[in-house]
């Protein structure tokens, strides 16, 4: 089974123990509660792509493992090439979707990251982490599981480490063992795409040091494993995602909460315990690729967005012509992450172990300017739309609809075109702009001050002073001023 389709995944989904809950109830099936079927459509799409003769040769892959055709997000990312579908897919996806497929993603690049990691710890140490995740990786592969990957702990006080906490608990970590596996505790924040997820794969967030080896964890696990309670966190902006009608499109996001109550986890799932000193790896090597990639998830939003301004410009009447310097101002955003991010893919590296591995000075770059550009993308997507996107003044689709009433809202709603297609527009500009649609462009995969400190600590400051110094002809050093001065 190793391509799953629409069907199939939705009956996987099904079957998994409801172990989900919002506002304070619990979920019984996520494929149509209001509150979480949008993001399900969404990963649904990803499997139909694989199906669509348009889209299945960067959807589906053939396995550097298995040798046979599997879904890419299920598969090693071996080369140069390999990564770049990568960015690819998550650009088109964002076409299909106007919104993040995380369970598509992250997990997918957590197994190339534990990849690399595990190959280095097995030389290094003896362990036999490697063969327990090509197990897994080969089992994922066969059964095409969507796979959501969690890395950030509530953390607690910022200023203390994790073993200082008052409560142990605000950072996953290992709190015992059994007989064959290990007990796990704490919680993950701000996860996406859980609830249309298979398993979920579990990396540290942070590099920790010896007195936090017992927060060294990594391992993977059924989304409906026993003891884990799932939180559905993102509250749609009045409620519109639990109504009916266009309001909001078919398609969405979560984000979540994992709280892990003494979860079991087997051995053969365990692929980090206690060794603190690979967890620096472990965040170098996921935030270096994911922040490549991360630039053509954006793109792709403001692919659409470039779109829905287009259309609200049609729908009031008004020619491309008049925005077409704001439009230009899209593009150019668009390109910059995606082109910045295919730079850090194609200046990368391959790891011994198999995987490529891209450059981190140039992805890190791309995560700033991934918390800036795409704001100005949404900005101007608003500015052509008019207010009718941005104040909040739009009739909702029950008022378009109303037997007696709206027939009167929509005489007013029309403009070069019927009420219907500019409210359509108008909420889509509006969902992607200021809505649920918006990705976490700021801080989703790692805040903009974390990518400024690689960029700090990567950049050879001397090499520069020393290239500038040799043009200058200047033979004495300039050194860097003493830090009590």
């Amino acid at each position: 089974m190793a391509l799953r389709t629409r069907d199939d995944y939705l009956a996987s989904l099904r079957a998994l123990r409801p172990n989900l809950y919002k506002f304070g109830a619990l979920l019984e099936d996520v494929t149509t509660h209001p509150a979480t079927r949008r993001t399900v459509e969404s990963h649904a799409r990803v499997y139909d792509a694989a199906h669509d003769p348009a889209n299945a040769s960067l959807f589906t892959a053939t396995s550097h493992l298995s040798g046979g055709v599997c879904h890419r997000f299920n598969t090693l990312m071996a080369t140069q090439a390999d990564v770049i579908a990568n960015a690819r897919l998550k650009r088109t996806m964002y076409r299909l979707t106007g919104t993040c497929t995380g369970g598509a993603c992250v997990g997918w690049n957590a197994l190339n990251t534990l990849w690399a990691v595990t190959h280095e710890l097995d030389a290094q140490a003896g362990t036999g982490y490697h063969e327990r995740l090509k197990a897994w990786a080969l089992y994922a592969e066969a059964r095409g599981l969507m796979v959501a990957g969690a890395l950030t702990d509530p953390k607690g006080d910022r200023s203390k480490p994790p073993s200082l906490q008052d409560d142990p608990d605000m950072n996953v970590h290992i709190a015992g063992e059994r007989t064959g596996g290990i007990i796990v505790r704490g919680a993950k924040a701000m996860i996406c795409g859980v609830a249309a997820s298979h398993e979920i794969f579990v990396l540290p967030g942070a590099a920790y040091k010896e007195a936090d080896r017992a927060y060294a964890v990594a391992f993977v696990i059924p989304r409906d494993a026993d003891g884990l309670t799932i939180i559905e966190t993102r509250r749609p902006s009045d409620c519109r995602e639990l109504e009916d009608g266009f309001d909001v499109p078919d398609t969405g996001i979560t984000q979540a909460y994992l709280i892990f109550d003494d979860v079991y986890v087997p051995n053969e799932r365990v692929f980090l315990c206690g060794e603190h000193g690979a967890t620096g790896k472990v965040i170098s090597y996921f935030t270096a690729t994911y922040r490549a990639c991360i630039g053509a998830c954006v793109a792709g939003q403001g692919d659409v967005m470039i779109g829905a301004a287009l259309l609200m410009a049609r729908a009031n009447g008004l020619s491309q012509r008049t925005f077409q310097d704001k439009l230009v101002q899209m593009v150019q955003h668009n390109e910059t992450t995606y082109g910045l991010g295919i730079g850090a893919i194609a200046m990368g590296r391959a790891h011994p172990s198999g995987v490529w591995l891209s450059d981190a000075l140039l992805a890190h770059t791309n995560k700033i300017l991934v918390g800036t550009l795409p704001y100005e993308t949404k900005r101007l997507c608003q500015e052509i739309g008019g207010g009718i996107v941005e104040t909040g003044c739009l009739p909702s689709c029950r008022d378009l609809t109303a037997p007696e009433l709206g027939g009167k809202v929509a005489k007013y709603v029309k403009a070069a075109v019927p009420a219907e297609p500019r409210a359509r527009a108008a909420r889509l500009a509006e969902w992607l702009t200021i809505g649920a649609g918006v990705p976490g462009c700021m801080h989703g995969g790692g805040s903009p001050d974390g990518a400024r400190l690689v960029l700090r600590a990567l950049t050879p400051w001397e090499e520069y002073a020393a290239y500038a110094r040799r043009l200058a002809g200047i033979e004495v050093e300039i050194p860097e001023p003493s830090k009590d001065r």
